[in-house]
């Protein structure tokens, strides 16, 4: 019995190391599905992470040009402003001229209408023909165009 035990013990201990070299081999196989399904993440993952990288690329480049496009119509607007304020200076100059010579007039107006003295008729200046109303020459400052540019602009 000891060599049909012997017999036994050998085959169990051939099988033993058959079933250990399948079991290896299989580990083994195992292992490598594993170590190329992780190559494969792990290509994946870099092809999602160069993707998300491109597509940040794209939008920088996206927004530096809005930027540009917004700093352009910032300057545009600004440079806009600065004549419009310009003009609204002059336009305030002139109307500062205007009042001043319309209080002028009204002021001569009621002197020659009699206003400021009560009487009812008229003031009339009584001079000769040649006197300073005819003479051409004092007309210089009466039709005087109003002149207003960017140098006055700093008094207002």
């Amino acid at each position: 019995m000891a060599s049909s035990s012997g017999i036994s013990s050998g085959i169990s201990g051939v099988q033993n190391s058959g079933s250990e070299e399948d079991l290896q081999q299989l580990m083994d196989l195992r292992k490598r599905k594993r170590m190329i399904s992780n190559r494969e993440s792990a290509r994946r993952s870099r092809l999602r992470k160069q993707k998300q990288l491109d597509d940040l690329m794209v939008q920088v480049a996206q927004l530096r040009k809005e930027s540009s496009q917004i700093l352009s119509s910032i300057n545009v607007t600004a440079h806009h402003y600065l004549n419009v304020e310009a003009e609204n200076s002059i336009f305030r100059a002139q109307v500062a001229e205007l009042s001043h010579r319309l209080q002028s007039l009204n002021e001569i107006n009621s002197f020659l209408t009699g206003a400021g003295t009560g009487a009812e008729e008229p003031y009339f200046i009584n001079e000769p023909a040649d006197g300073l109303m005819n003479n051409s020459w004092n007309y210089i400052y009466v039709n005087q165009p109003i002149m207003a540019s960017a140098d006055n602009l700093l008094q207002y």
